[in-house]
């Protein structure tokens, strides 16, 4: 048993085999083949092995003659790996004796060779893993045993364990056979943690390299709850979480029956709960778990998920369905939040030395009228069917509001030219992310009809720390009190201002810092549909005063570290039910 500790990003636990995924996104099933047929095995081996030596040998030929013979020399060295006499050995013993495959003997051996040389002082021969890598991808290719399309043809309950997945491949998952997951790269804000809570999958990420070690691994767990991935667990530690699953299941059970009470504390005072999501079927989720509403509609995975950039009629049929849903509830659709980790196709995929400071959010949409009108047109359109709002991501200067608030009017004139159908009168808000937009914020505040503030972003631009890199994750805390200080700034400003203020980000959708948000002024969150009842539970167990108190307390703290443990602390009294075992 292996027990690997990485950044949990969206909660729960997981029991299945794994399917692991190289950094290409190939796939090499755990196979044992029946004794008649391990001649077979050895045979296709060695076809499989001459195939790649004549590749090798053309290979180093051409690239002597283009390059010079130091070059082409690569090629002679993975020849001679390739011809390892102990190579062939432990294949043939793999093959023989353990009647593994020839594909699945060829990834376990040279795996672990790769492995190995990572781990070697020398930098020279730790390079040369790529080598082996490189020999194993040919050699499989060869026996036909890798495809690049792992995640589209399951048919069993699996834990994908890779080295990174996008936020436009998270989405993708299917949640009938994908379990949890676990990369080795990305940070507790990025975009594909917020994709996993929208999915609900249990998740881990920035565990750092494990792969190689973990190829023929046959069930593993993942805890979502606390950051760990367990490989080939033992009984004690199959037992324990299974517990832990039936524990989840009997909370669950017990929150699910208070889904259609409001969020109301125990004085009487009501708090607007609604719902974030990225697809139109989460709604059912949302109306499930007795969501007031739509904070948040991350329209940009209409985008990301499909093999085509969507039309217009694409955008208003999937808006349209969320409001139809809701039956009169708010939806606020946030427009187009593409760039920094969730790249574009065509002309919107290029390459930034700092995507996370560059072209992205608002600022990507105003450059590309062509994207952003359809889908003002498309929101203009579906909110004539419901209590529909429009919110402006990354918002940093008045002259971007500005901006987009004129292309808004001119989309509504064209709606109306043309006889279509439209609301005149659509609410306007932005999202409160950066510095500058708080320092500005009473500017802001005569522009707009609503702010909503995402903490994720904010506490980015705050900490200067990039939310989806593992080697800052425990510099990224949407808890710091600088960023609370920027927080109740914006909930100042608002109040002064009576303008609306919500708060979207992820920090809503933990029970405790939902109630320091409560206590600071807050009197509207949204959160992941999979986060509604214990934030609703957290919420009715407690009074504003019993808030207010609390946020007084960690106005006076020095650092996130104290925050969090003070605010565990004060949730173990109020609501303990909701603190993890």
């Amino acid at each position: 048993m292996l027990e690997l500790q990485g950044i949990p990003v969206s909660p729960g636990v997981a029991i299945a085999s794994a399917l692991v995924l190289d950094a290409d996104g190939y796939r090499i099933p755990r196979c044992i083949v029946p004794a008649s047929d391990v001649e077979d095995e050895f045979a296709r081996l060695h076809v499989a092995v001459d195939l790649v030596s004549e590749q090798l040998e053309q290979s180093r030929l051409e690239t002597t003659a283009q390059a010079g013979r130091q070059t082409g020399d690569i090629f002679a060295a993975q020849l001679q790996m390739l011809h390892d006499p102990r190579l062939h050995s432990e294949l043939e013993k793999r093959i023989g004796d353990d009647r593994q495959s020839a594909a699945f003997a060829v990834s376990g051996v040279l795996h672990n060779y790769a492995s190995a040389l990572r781990k070697l002082e020398s930098p020279l021969l730790a390079d040369r893993a790529q080598d082996v890598l490189d020999i194993e991808r040919q050699l499989l290719t060869q026996l036909g045993a890798v495809t690049r399309q792992p995640l589209s043809d399951l048919s069993e309950p699996v834990i994908v364990l890779s080295r990174m997945l996008t936020p436009s491949e998270t989405a993708s998952l299917d949640r009938r056979f994908v379990k949890g997951f676990c990369t080795e790269i990305g940070g507790a804000g990025g975009h594909t943690a917020i994709v996993a809570k929208g999915l609900e999958i249990p998740a881990v990420v920035g565990i750092g390299e494990f792969l190689l070690s973990i190829a023929g691994a046959d069930c593993v767990i993942v805890d979502g709850d606390r950051g760990r991935l367990i490989i080939d667990p033992d009984e004690e530690a199959l037992e324990h979480y299974r517990q832990r699953m039936e524990y989840r299941r009997s909370l669950a059970e017990k929150l699910a029956k208070q889904s259609q009470l409001p969020a109301q504390t125990l004085d009487g005072t009501r708090i607007q709960l609604c719902a974030n999501i990225e697809f139109p079927h989460e709604t059912v989720a949302c109306l499930e778990r007795g969501a007031d509403g739509i904070g948040l509609y991350r329209t940009e995975f209409l985008y990301l998920a499909a093999s085509d950039e969507p039309s217009e009629e694409d955008h208003y049929q999937a808006y349209a369905e969320v409001v139809k849903r809701m039956e009169g509830r708010p939806v606020v659709v946030r427009t187009l939040d593409l760039g920094a980790d969730k790249m574009g196709r065509g002309k919107l995929a290029h390459q930034e030395n700092n995507p996370f400071l560059g072209l992205r959010s608002i600022r990507l949409s105003l450059r590309n009228l062509d994207l952003f009108r359809p889908q003002l047109r498309a929101v203009l359109r579906a909110a004539a069917l419901g209590d529909v709002r429009v919110m402006f991501p990354l918002v940093t200067t008045i002259g971007e509001l500005r901006q987009a608030r004129m292309l808004l009017k001119v989309v509504a004139e064209d709606l109306a030219d043309a006889g279509v159908p439209y609301r005149s009168d659509l609410p306007v808000g932005m999202m409160v992310e950066v510095p500058a937009a708080v320092v500005m914020l009473d500017h802001f505040a005569k522009e707009v009809d609503f702010f909503s503030i995402g903490t994720n972003d904010l506490a980015q631009y705050t900490l200067a720390v990039d939310r989806s890199n593992e080697y800052v994750a425990d510099l990224y805390q949407s808890s710091d009190p600088a960023v609370l200080r920027l927080i109740q700034s914006s909930i100042d400003v608002a109040g002064a201002h009576n303008i609306p203020i919500s708060v979207c980000g992820e920090m809503s959708s933990n029970p405790a810092r939902a109630l320091l948000l409560i206590g600071m002024g807050v009197r509207s969150l949204s959160v992941p549909p999979s986060a509604l009842p214990r934030v609703k539970k957290a919420i009715r167990n407690v009074s504003i005063e019993q808030c207010e108190a609390i946020a007084k307390r960690v106005s006076r703290l020095e650092s996130a570290r104290d925050v969090d443990l003070y605010l565990l602390d004060r949730l173990s009294e109020l609501a303990p039910e909701l603190v993890m075992q």
